[in-house]
């Protein structure tokens, strides 16, 4: 099987004042793949993410956020990494989790989580596994968009 690919799309918003930040897996963005997953499960809500907003939240470095390292301020509990917001802009709100695991080669985003829906189960939604070098690139692409303190 080859990786999946990432990419990231980038929105300004005059809501928040910042620019939105949207995960895109093999040229989907992750947003619609997960509402996807939750609809065909019958699960209400199905959906409500968008992106993030690093200048707004504070979520450090893009590199240590999107390999899930060092991670101890907003967009990070018991070992996931929110990659999804809600579709309001406020991170807190709806997030997404994942759990990013690394090896010098690739990335792999799994353990999928709903932290308001723990009931939710989505082991049937597969691992995204990338290759370690393009995903970094990727993130390097939307690196001037995070800050580099990461929130208390």
């Amino acid at each position: 099987m080859a990786p999946a690919t990432m990419t990231f799309r980038t929105d300004p918003s005059s809501d928040m004042n910042a620019v939105e930040v949207l995960a895109v897996v093999d040229g989907r963005p992750f947003s619609e793949i997960v509402m996807e997953f939750e609809a065909s499960r019958g699960w209400d809500p199905a959906g409500g993410y968008g992106g993030l907003f690093p200048g707004v939240f504070r979520l450090g470095t893009a590199i240590e956020y999107w390999l899930g390292v060092g991670l101890t301020g907003f967009g990070s509990t018991g070992g996931r990494v929110w990659v999804l917001g809600c579709e309001c802009g406020e991170l807190g709100c709806w997030p997404f989790g994942v759990t990013i695991v690394t090896t010098p080669d690739t990335v792999t985003w799994q353990s999928f989580e709903q932290p308001f829906r723990r009931e939710r189960d989505y082991s049937a939604l597969p691992p995204f596994i990338f290759d370690r070098a393009e995903y970094v690139a990727a993130v390097t692409t939307v690196a001037h968009l995070f800050t580099r303190t990461a929130a208390p």
